[in-house]
């Protein structure tokens, strides 16, 4: 289509510059009907189907599982790279014999490799306690507690256990 304001191209000849006006004028009150233009569209868009890009293809239940999978991998990581302690909340427990455990006062490793132990019935002070969690105030310090020792072949106590029993 040729511009009046258009610079670049020389001015064309008068004689056909009457006749492109002419069709300028009776093309510019033509309009193609509704339904064409419609229906060339859909017709483009089945010959030539716009093609989606790879995340546009995902569903979302599919971008759900790999946001969960990414998930657990960052976990998984951070797990893997990150320093691991042992981390002991109060004392460890040797086992566990009618419902009352036994309460370590040596290491495991110790209490594992002892051949001969035995079990002794004791009255032990309240304040002897204190140090495996056993609350104690100046009302009862001077109390006993009734408690079951593991004892090694020497002796030595590697173990205790409180009995409910009075």
């Amino acid at each position: 289509m040729i511009d009046d304001k258009d610079t670049t191209h020389p001015t064309p000849d008068p004689l056909l510059e009457q006749h492109v006006g002419a069709l300028r004028a009776e093309l510019a009150g033509m309009n193609a009907p509704r339904c064409v233009e419609k229906e060339l569209m859909q017709a483009f868009a089945r010959q030539f189907p716009r093609k989606r890009r790879w995340y546009q293809r995902l569903s979302l239940p599919q971008w759900g599982t790999a946001g969960a999978l990414c998930s657990l991998t960052a976990v998984a990581a951070l797990l893997a790279l990150s320093p691991h302690r042992a981390v002991t909340v109060g004392t460890p427990v040797v086992g566990i014999d009618k419902g009352a455990a036994f309460i370590a006062i040596e290491s495991l490793e110790r209490i594992e490799q002892e051949p001969d132990t035995r079990v002794v019935e004791a009255e032990l002070p309240r304040t002897a306690l204190a140090s495996l969690g056993m609350p104690v105030d100046a009302a009862n310090a001077s109390d006993t507690v009734r408690a079951e020792m593991l004892l090694a072949a020497d002796g030595q106590p590697l173990a205790v256990r409180l009995s409910d029993s009075e």
